[in-house]
């Protein structure tokens, strides 16, 4: 799957942006299916990786969808390509946020739940910049829309973000004003995890995510730290993760 936008280049001239994503890996449930959360890795990763942990988990009545980013030119890598959900110059409060590219993770993401059956209840899930695109995605829900106007499609009714960040967070407050957005932002629950020795998004940078979806109206939003912890995942972060998931998701129980 391709997606195209155009972006205002230097000098006003629109550049036209074509996006092809990678191949997507699938965990189907052991048990009973209750619900599909579509899992986005990090910077320079793909689906494969986290399929595979996916997969131990004792989460039987979760399908996993884990696609792979798109590879393209990376601004803090000084242009040299890499599979990534959306462009970024530098991890810091003050970067530009690449919305074209955020818009086109998300919707992906969406398209990719768009074919689960009715009753089956969907999440987004991701860690780092796929952990940034779920807390993205979770703003396009609830506000109704993508950046680009277009109407954003799913019911999500669980969203985790592993050592990432809120990207757009000094806009937020715009898209949770009216009724409707209000009420989905304080129903949707939202699980945040960061290690304190995080050398590569900063352990403050979750902390502050996590203030600002709660001080915006994201009322059932949970923050974890975890001592010592780098840029990478533990199982005890996990465990705390498959809890989680299994009381907001109403799962019937885990394996053993």
């Amino acid at each position: 799957m391709s997606f195209t936008g155009s972006s205002v280049g230097p000098g006003g001239g629109t550049v036209r942006r074509a996006l092809e994503f990678g191949r997507t890996y699938v965990v189907r449930s052991k048990g009973r299916h209750q619900a599909t959360i579509v899992w986005l890795h990090g910077l320079g990763d793909n689906g494969s990786s986290w399929s595979q942990l996916l997969e131990t988990l004792p989460l039987p009545n979760i399908k996993w969808i884990c696609p792979t980013a798109p590879t393209q030119p990376i601004t803090v890598f000084g242009g040299f390509p890499s599979t990534a959900w959306f462009d970024v110059g530098d991890i810091s409060e003050d970067a530009a946020d690449d919305i074209e590219g955020l818009d086109a993770a998300a919707a992906h993401a969406a398209n990719l739940l768009s074919t689960e059956p009715a009753d089956i209840k969907l999440g987004v899930g991701g860690f780092s910049m796929g952990a940034a695109t779920s807390l993205y995605t979770a703003t396009c829900f609830t506000h109704g829309k993508y950046e680009n106007g277009n109407p954003y499609p799913a019911k999500l009714s669980a969203v985790v973000g592993l050592s990432g960040w809120l990207p757009c967070s000094k806009t937020l407050k715009n898209k949770i004003g009216q009724d409707e957005a209000a009420r989905r932002a304080a129903s949707l629950p939202i699980l945040l995890c960061h290690g304190k020795g995080d050398d590569v998004v900063p352990h403050k940078f979750g902390e502050k995510s996590s203030r600002a979806l709660s001080s915006n109206g994201f009322q059932d939003t949970t923050f974890k730290s975890y001592s010592g912890l780098g840029h990478y995942t533990i199982p005890e972060e996990m465990d705390e993760v498959c809890a989680w998931l299994t009381s907001k998701l109403g799962l019937e129980g885990r394996s053993a």
